[in-house]
C-alpha cells in the first residue's frame, strides 16, 4: 500500500490518473530495493532513508545484531511505501520499549513521523522537522473517506497506543494532501503531545 511518501515524478504538472501510475511504478521500485538503512552507534540505532516493506525484517537483524540498542535516531526519512508494514515496525518498536530521537538536523515526514511515534521517550533538538499529510492509495486520499470508514482503523488503533489519543491521526489527514507535506510548528507538536521531553536547545 502507498500511503504516507511524497512522490516526485519528472514532470511539473500531471494528470491525476498519471500521477496515480507514476507513484505505482515509484512504489514498486522502492519495495524492491533496500532504501532504509539501520546504523547501530553505541545505544542508539540511526535510521536512514525510505520506510518500505522490508523495513520490518531489516529492523528485526539491526536489533539481533545489536541487542544494546535503547534508542532509534531518526535522521533523513521522506516517508512509507507501505503503511502496513510501516505500523507493523512502530508496534515492535513499543514493544521492545525503545526511545526515538530526532537531532537538529533530521527531517522526518509522514510515515517517517508514524514511526517517530513508536518511543517510549520521545525527543528531538530544535531545528528538527516533522512533517505530515493525509495518505493515499491510489486517487483516493483518507481525508476523503468518512471517520466510520473501516480504512482509518489501523491507524486510529496505531496512535491511540502512540500517543494515547487518535486526534493528531485526524490533523495529519487535514494538515496537507498527500502531494504536499505540512511542517509541524512547536505548537503543534506540543498540542498533540509527540514529545515526551522538552526540546533541547542547541
Amino acid at each position: 500500500m502507498n500511503r504516507r511518501f511524497v512522490a516526485v515524478c519528472g514532470a511539473a504538472v500531471l494528470g491525476l490518473a498519471a500521477l496515480a501510475g507514476c507513484v505505482q511504478l515509484e512504489v514498486a521500485y522502492l519495495n524492491a530495493t533496500d532504501t532504509i538503512a539501520f546504523e547501530a552507534d553505541g545505544g542508539d540505532l540511526l535510521v536512514n532513508g525510505t520506510l518500505n516493506s522490508r523495513s520490518l525484517v531489516a529492523f528485526e537483524q539491526a536489533i539481533s545484531e545489536n541487542p544494546n540498542v535503547t534508542r532509534l535516531v531518526l535522521l533523513e526519512i521522506p516517508g512509507s511505501v507501505d503503511d502496513e508494514v510501516n505500523l507493523q515496525l512502530g508496534h515492535r518498536v513499543r514493544d521492545l520499549g525503545l526511545d526515538t530521537h530526532l537531532t537538529a538536523e533530521s527531517e522526518v515526514h509522514s510515515g517517517g513521523s508514524d514511526l517517530f511515534l513508536a518511543g517510549v521517550q520521545r525527543s528531538m533538538e530544535d531545528g528538527a522537522i516533522i512533517g505530515v499529510h493525509s495518505w493515499a492509495a491510489g486517487n483516493l486520499q483518507g481525508r476523503d473517506l468518512p471517520k466510520t470508514d473501516p480504512e482509518h482503523a489501523a491507524y486510529v488503533s496505531y496512535t491511540k497506543r502512540m500517543l494515547g489519543s487518535d486526534a493528531f491521526y485526524w490533523f495529519t489527514l487535514e494538515a496537507a494532501p498527500v502531494q504536499e507535506t505540512h511542517v509541524m510548528t512547536a505548537a503543534e507538536i506540543e498540542k498533540y503531545g509527540l514529545l515526551t521531553q522538552p526540546v533541547v536547545k542547541n
